[in-house]
């Protein structure tokens, strides 16, 4: 009499593997890829931030006065953010100046705000809206005391 062993009545597990690999895989990759897509997002928007704050804190104080410190601080704002795929009207720009603004010795505090909207989230119930993650800058420069304004 001849037995059988155990494991020849099983089923056969043939190409389940792959299977599950796909399967595990797809279940693991989807919310890596969208979390770096979502890092990624902020990560542009805060280098944007930080570059625009400090590049209009640089072009205001060498302005010869606070209407062209204002026309320059915008530029350098919307050109810095514009290098990052970031509209300058999303943007939030604040300058806070003590003193005085254009006066020697001032110090100017230039702060940018950009909301960052989540990728991939749909326009249903306002999402887009209320997924936002919220970023901010914030440079100071001083004016100098021996310039009377380098930018007319």
């Amino acid at each position: 009499m001849r037995f059988k062993k155990f494991w020849d009545n099983t089923r056969s597990e043939e190409g389940s593997a792959a299977l599950e690999f796909i399967t595990a895989g797809m279940l693991l990759l989807v919310p890596v890829v969208y979390l770096v897509l979502a890092i990624s997002a902020v990560q542009g928007a805060t280098l944007a931030t930080e570059g625009a704050a400090r590049h209009a804190a640089r072009v205001y104080v060498q302005a010869a006065s606070a209407s062209l410190a204002t026309a320059h601080a915008n530029l350098a704002v919307q050109a810095a953010l514009e290098d990052f795929g970031i509209p300058a009207e999303k943007a939030t720009v604040s300058v806070a100046c003590s003193p005085n603004c254009v006066s020697p010795r001032s110090l100017v505090t230039v702060t940018v705000a950009v909301n960052v909207p989540l990728p991939l989230v749909p326009a249903v119930l306002d999402l887009d809206q209320r997924a936002v993650v919220p970023v901010s800058a914030q440079a100071s420069d001083v004016v100098s005391r021996f310039s009377a304004g380098i930018l007319r």
